[in-house]
């Protein structure tokens, strides 16, 4: 009664459904849109170079204030204590303790155990003295002990118990009393110690 030729053994094509379209579809979208996780990976890697800026990255090292150090010696450290007697003042009757340097420009009548006592022309001292160097250009009377040097100028006069380790005088400068050498040199020893005065005391005659 049927004809099964008839019905369904037609000659007709059979359209089979190919999953290529929609493989082919989805080939075109994957090039089309990127991967995901290369997109991911992609990020990572620059988000570095995006954090390190190239202003912080050349920006100097920020500079660290020193305090400069101070100075160790002044040149009031290297001279010393220093006492200067004016022109017109008068020191009786003291003893000067921890003066490096005396400078005598008017009258003193003092004990002093010190370094350098400087006497001006004008200036005069009285008393007892041990210093290292004495330097005389006015008037000095008493006892004087020169440890190193005793230098009298051509406006010097100094009298009275002299004691000295190096004696030099200007032409002019006058020294009279009882003179001590105090150097252990037997050259030195050997030369008057008031060869210097009595020689003066010709040049001046």
């Amino acid at each position: 009664m049927f004809n099964k030729p008839s019905v369904f053994g037609r000659n007709e094509p059979i359209t089979r459904r190919d999953s290529q379209p929609v493989l082919g579809y989805s080939s075109q979208n994957s090039r089309a849109t990127p991967d995901k996780n290369a997109v991911v990976e992609k990020e990572t890697a620059e988000k570095p170079a995006a954090t390190q800026s190239p202003t912080a990255a050349n920006a100097p090292a920020p500079a660290v204030a020193t305090t400069p150090r101070e100075s160790s010696s002044t040149t009031d450290n290297v001279m010393g204590a220093r006492l200067i007697v004016g022109p017109d003042v008068k020191l009786k009757g003291a003893e000067i303790l921890d003066c490096d340097t005396l400078v005598v420009e008017g009258r003193v009548e003092a004990t002093m155990d010190s370094r350098v006592i400087r006497i001006a022309e004008n200036g005069s001292f009285a008393g007892t003295v041990s210093i290292d160097i004495a330097e005389i250009h006015g008037t000095f009377e008493g006892e004087l002990t020169a440890r190193s040097q005793l230098i009298i100028h051509s406006t010097g006069r100094v009298s009275g118990t002299i004691r000295f380790g190096k004696l030099v005088v200007d032409e002019g400068g006058e020294l009279c009393g009882e003179i001590n050498v105090i150097s252990g040199k037997a050259a030195t020893q050997s030369k008057p110690a008031i060869e210097p005065y009595v020689a003066l005391n010709a040049a001046a005659g």
